[in-house]
């Protein structure tokens, strides 16, 4: 076929530095704005990375999803904070039988995409990436950038390796981009959350970076036990993950480059945190089969009130 068409829906430090490469492999990228519209419709992307900088000088910048074209595939990289919006947003942009890639933290997100749309298919994305927007177009990818892909089916059910899901491997690949094609899209999201609960929640709770939990003892403990903790919510639905995954992902982060994440940054910029995406959908995921998560639980309280407090 020919080349496939790509939206992106936020294009801030995830999708803004994935839409750059997709583009500068060559394919076409429209991507919409909302701070950023303007530096960015005049001056296009700088992307300073370890892989390499570029510059895109000219992009398809928009502010209005309605003058957007219909697109092969739609990538969704808002925080899930906005996600009451996508009501308005998607069905513009996706064409039909056409994909709808999210990139998004957390849980139980897929299902809100398919009430929106029908006719597409949806495929989730889980991001390794360590990436910052440093200025309204100006993108620093510091570490990582693995997508592991899987096709989302009603109830999560095991969809196995589909086609769309190869198509779309194929262009990130070319785009320099690794992929890892997974048979679970369920399993793929528990795994993310064993980095995702302790990191992102403690880095604000304890107002840490990454290389402080993991440099003090105590931290270092404590993220641990959370990992295992989101690995037991992992098996009271069904999944099982391998204990070497626990210390794949500690080794990972001791040889990370010191790391604000995401969620602390949207806490010191006062922005509303993705609780609920990342603490509690799994809470209640694990609930429905009879699991208390309790040190989750602890954290998912204690960011509800830091969240509220810091926004008020």
């Amino acid at each position: 076929m020919d080349k496939r068409t790509y939206a992106i829906l936020g294009t801030g430090a995830l999708g803004g530095f994935y839409g750059a490469k997709l583009q500068k492999s060559g394919l076409e990228v429209h991507y919409l704005l909302k701070s950023d519209y303007q530096q960015v419709r005049e001056n296009g992307l700088i992307i300073q990375s370890k892989d390499g900088d570029f510059t895109l000088p000219q992009v398809n910048a928009y502010n209005d999803v309605n003058k957007m074209p219909q697109c092969d595939v739609v990538i969704i990289s808002l925080k899930t904070t906005q996600n009451q919006l996508l009501p308005d947003l998607l069905p513009p942009i996706v064409k039909n039988n056409g994909v709808v890639l999210v990139l998004q933290n957390g849980m139980d997100i897929e299902p809100e995409i398919a009430k929106i749309v029908d006719n597409v298919n949806i495929i989730g994305g889980l991001c390794f990436l360590c990436s910052n927007k440093v200025a309204p177009g100006h993108i620093h990818h510091l570490d990582y950038g693995q997508i592991s892909l899987g096709a989302y089916a009603s109830n999560y059910q095991s969809t196995g390796i589909t086609k769309q899901m190869e198509e779309i491997a194929s262009d990130f690949e070319k785009a320099g981009i690794s992929i890892e094609l997974l048979e679970d899209l369920l399993l793929a999201r528990w795994k993310k959350l064993v980095w995702n609960i302790p990191y992102n929640g403690l880095s604000v709770i304890l107002d840490g970076r990454t290389d402080e939990l993991m440099t003090d003892i105590h931290t270092h403990q404590l993220v641990e036990s959370l990992m295992r903790e989101v690995v037991v919510g992992a098996k009271s639905t069904g999944r099982i993950i391998p204990e070497s995954f626990i210390e794949t992902m500690l080794d990972y982060t001791l040889k990370m480059k010191p790391y604000r994440t995401s969620m602390k940054i949207d806490f010191d910029e006062k922005r509303p945190l993705e609780v609920e995406a990342i603490f509690g959908n799994p809470l209640r995921k694990a609930e429905l089969a009879g699991v208390n998560l309790q040190q989750i639980r602890c954290l998912y309280q204690q960011l509800k009130f830091l969240d509220m407090r810091n926004r008020s």
